[in-house]
């Protein structure tokens, strides 16, 4: 299915039910945010070794939140008339030129520290 497909059946599910009069920028923004904290209540107070196990026993529940994060998104997307799937290929782009395999490569810096590193350190 396509992203313009998809798109299309989210606008139909929330038509189907008038929910377009509350479905505004502001509040679908809202939305992303508490399905992406909903989404995060999995993992809180976790450790890595908890995560994986919690995420083995509860796996549907954590898609289920991710596609709530995702239809949300989506909608809002839609609704400010960008097309997701070409801000995602222009975001990709845009780290690209921040996030040079040659720089990046094994390292959790944030791209304005890439380049402050002292001479002879390496990315691993």
């Amino acid at each position: 299915m396509t992203t313009a497909e998809l798109t299309h059946r989210i606008n139909a599910f929330r038509d189907e039910r008038d929910w377009a009069q509350f479905h505004n920028p502001k509040d679908m923004a809202v939305s992303v945010c508490i399905e992406a904290a909903e989404l995060l209540e999995h993992f809180q107070w976790k450790t890595p070794a908890e995560c994986d196990a919690h995420v083995r026993a509860r796996r549907e529940d954590i898609a289920d939140e991710i596609a709530d994060v995702a239809i949300y998104l989506f909608e809002l997307a839609d609704l400010l008339g960008i097309p997701i799937d070409q801000a995602m290929l222009s975001k990709l782009e845009k780290n690209a030129q921040k996030y040079p395999v040659s720089l990046a490569r094994g390292s959790n810096l944030k791209y304005t520290q890439h380049h402050q590193r002292p001479t002879g350190e390496s990315n691993t």
